[in-house]
C-alpha cells in the first residue's frame, strides 16, 4: 500500500520538471541510499556477531541467566527491522527514477517529431507527387479543390492597354488521404512545408493573364500546411497583371468590369474540379484606393469550358468599377464650356474690330483642338464613338460657329457699306434729276411772248403737275392708319432698316441663339448618358 501511494504521489507532480532537476534527485537518492548502506554495514556486522556467540554458547549457559557482578556493565544490543528499511529505501529510489522518467516524457521535443512524420509520410518511395489524391471518401472520383483570394491591392487600370494590375494571396484547399499522420493527442496541429514539388498540385493557371511574378523578399512567399486528416493548404502572394476588354461608349460615364479567371490546365473535370470556398470566397483589403475608379462590388461564377479534349473546370470573379466623374469634370468639362463661352465675346465686340475678333476666335479654335486631341490621346482609338467625343465635337462645332459668325458678319458690312453708297449715287442722282426737272419748269414759265409780256406762275398747280404729285403722296404716307404693334418688330425695330445694319443684327441674334442652342444640347446630353448609365447598373 506504501508502494501505490508513493506511485500515485510521483504520478500526481507536475509534468514540467526540467530533466536537470530529475537527474539530481536521483543522484542525491543513490548517494542517500548508499550513505545509509555504509551506515547500517556494522550494525549487521555486530548483529551478525553476537548471533555466532550466541550458536557457540553452551546450552547451560544459555538456558541459566547469569546475574550481573558487581562493577560490571551490561550492553543491550537492539535487533533493528533489516527487511523494512531495505523495502523503504527501494521504493524511495525508484519513486525518484518514476519521476525523472516522467520529465524526459513531458520535454518532448515535437520538431524532432515533425521531421519524424515528414520522414514518414514524405520518405522515398512512399508518396508520389506524380500522382493525384482520390476523390471523396477515397473514391476514384475528382479530387476537389476548393479556392479562396484575398486582394491586397489594385495599382493600376490602364484605359489605353485595357487591362488591370493586381496583388493577391491565393490559396487552395485539398485532401490527399496519403498525408494523414498522427497529431500526438493533439499536439502537432499541421506541418508546414515551403517546397510545392514536395506535394501533389492542381495545375491552375490564371487565364487572362498578361504578367505575373512572385514575390521572393525576403522569403519565398509561400507556404504549405499539412493537417493530420490530410487536408492540404497551399497558399502564396503573387502579382499579376490581366487583361480587361472595356467599353467606353459611356467614357467618362461608364462602369467597367474586369474579371479574373482560374482554370485547370491539364485535367478535366473527370479529375479534377474548382469550388469556390464556402462562406466568404473573395476579400478585399479594407480601405482599398484607386485613382481614378471606386470598386463597387464583386461577384464570383464558375466559367467551365469545353474543348476538344474535354471539360475543363473554371472559376471567375468580377470586379465592377465605377469610373470617378469628377476629375473629368475638373479637366475636360469645364474647360470646354469656358471656352465655348469665350468664342461668344466676339458678338459683343464692334463689327469693325476685325484684328480682335479674328484673333479670338482663331485662339479659342486651336485651343479647343489641342484639348480634344490631348483626351483621344489617352485613350485607345475605338470605332465607335464615346460621349467624350459628342461633347468635344459639340463645343468645337460652337467655337468654329463663332467664329464663321464673324466672316458673316464681315461679308454683310462690306455688301452693306458697297449697297449703301450705290443708294447714295442713287439718291444724288435723282436729286439732281429733281433740280433739274423744277429748273426747267421755271425756264417755261418766264418765258415771253412776242409782245415781251411775262407769263405769271400759277398759284394753283393742275393735277398733272408733278410737283403736285409728290406732295400727295407725302401727305398720303403720313396719313396712314397706326397698326397693332409686334413685340419682335418692335425690338428689331432699334435697328435701321438700312443694308449696312445688317451685320449688326446678325450678331445680336446671335447673342441669344448660341447660348439657348447650348443650353439645349447640355440639357439632351446629361439625360440621355446619365440615364443610360442607370439603365447599365440594373443590366
Amino acid at each position: 500500500m506504501c508502494q501505490c501511494e508513493c506511485v500515485s504521489h510521483i504520478s500526481r507532480r507536475k509534468t514540467s520538471s526540467s530533466s536537470s532537476s530529475s537527474g539530481k534527485a536521483r543522484s542525491q537518492a543513490g548517494k542517500f541510499v548508499n550513505q545509509v548502506g555504509r551506515a547500517e554495514t556494522p550494525k549487521e556486522q555486530r548483529s551478525s556477531s553476537d548471533a555466532s556467540r550466541r550458536s557457540h554458547r553452551p546450552p547451560q549457559e544459555a538456558a541459566t541467566p547469569h546475574a550481573p557482578s558487581p562493577g560490571s556493565r551490561t550492553h543491550h544490543t537492539p535487533i533493528p527491522n533489516m527487511g523494512s528499511g531495505h523495502y523503504f529505501w527501494a521504493i524511495l529510489y525508484f519513486a525518484s527514477l518514476c519521476s525523472a522518467s516522467l520529465a524526459n516524457n513531458a520535454k518532448i521535443n515535437f520538431r524532432e517529431k515533425e521531421k519524424k512524420v515528414l520522414d514518414q509520410i514524405l520518405g522515398a518511395g512512399k508518396y508520389d507527387a506524380r500522382i493525384r489524391p482520390s476523390g471523396i471518401n477515397g473514391t476514384d472520383g475528382p479530387a476537389i479543390v476548393r479556392i479562396n483570394l484575398f486582394v491586397r491591392s489594385i495599382m493600376t487600370i490602364s484605359d489605353i492597354k485595357m487591362e488591370y494590375s493586381v496583388q493577391l494571396t491565393f490559396r487552395e484547399q485539398w485532401t490527399d488521404e496519403r498525408l494523414k499522420f498522427d497529431d500526438i493527442q493533439g499536439r502537432l496541429k499541421y506541418l508546414t512545408l515551403t517546397e510545392a514539388n514536395r506535394v501533389w498540385m492542381p495545375d491552375l493557371f490564371f487565364s487572362n493573364e498578361k504578367e505575373g511574378h512572385f514575390h521572393n523578399i525576403i522569403m519565398p512567399n509561400v507556404y504549405i500546411r499539412i493537417f493530420p486528416n490530410g487536408s492540404v493548404l497551399y497558399s502564396i502572394r503573387i502579382s499579376l497583371t490581366l487583361a480587361c476588354p472595356m467599353n467606353l461608349k459611356l467614357y467618362p460615364l461608364d462602369r467597367q468590369i474586369c474579371s479574373l479567371r482560374m482554370a485547370s490546365y491539364g485535367w478535366t473535370t473527370n479529375d479534377l474540379v474548382f469550388l469556390w470556398k464556402e462562406g466568404d470566397p473573395v476579400q478585399v483589403v479594407k480601405n482599398l484606393h484607386l485613382p481614378r475608379f471606386t470598386l463597387e462590388k464583386f461577384l464570383t461564377d464558375y466559367c467551365n469550358s469545353k474543348t476538344n479534349t474535354g471539360e475543363y473546370s473554371c472559376l471567375k470573379v468580377d470586379l465592377l468599377f465605377k469610373r470617378e466623374f469628377s476629375y473629368y469634370l475638373i479637366q475636360i468639362y469645364i474647360p470646354c464650356c469656358m471656352l465655348v463661352i469665350v468664342s461668344w465675346v466676339s458678338f459683343w465686340l464692334d463689327q469693325g474690330a476685325v484684328p480682335a475678333r479674328v484673333s479670338l476666335g482663331v485662339t479659342t479654335l486651336l485651343t479647343m483642338a489641342t484639348q480634344t486631341s490631348g483626351i483621344n490621346a489617352s485613350l485607345p482609338p475605338v470605332s465607335y464613338t464615346k460621349a467624350i467625343d459628342v461633347w468635344t465635337g459639340v463645343c468645337l462645332t460652337f467655337v468654329f460657329g463663332a467664329l464663321l459668325e464673324f466672316a458673316l458678319v464681315n461679308y454683310a458690312s462690306r455688301s452693306g457699306s458697297n449697297k449703301a453708297n450705290m443708294h447714295k449715287e442713287n439718291m444724288k442722282k435723282k436729286r439732281r434729276d429733281l433740280e433739274q426737272a423744277s429748273l426747267d419748269a421755271a425756264s417755261d414759265l418766264l418765258d415771253t411772248d412776242s409782245n415781251a409780256t411775262f407769263a405769271m406762275k400759277p398759284l394753283v398747280r393742275h393735277p398733272g403737275d408733278p410737283l403736285a404729285l409728290e406732295k400727295r403722296l407725302q401727305c398720303e404716307v403720313h396719313m396712314q392708319a397706326p397698326k397693332r404693334p409686334n413685340c419682335c418688330k418692335t425690338w428689331l425695330s432699334k435697328f435701321p432698316t438700312r443694308q449696312c445694319s445688317r451685320s449688326k443684327r446678325i450678331d445680336v441674334i446671335s447673342r441669344i441663339t448660341f447660348p439657348l442652342v447650348f443650353a439645349l444640347f447640355n440639357l439632351v446630353y446629361w439625360s440621355t448618358y446619365l440615364f443610360r448609365e442607370e439603365e447599365d447598373e440594373t443590366f
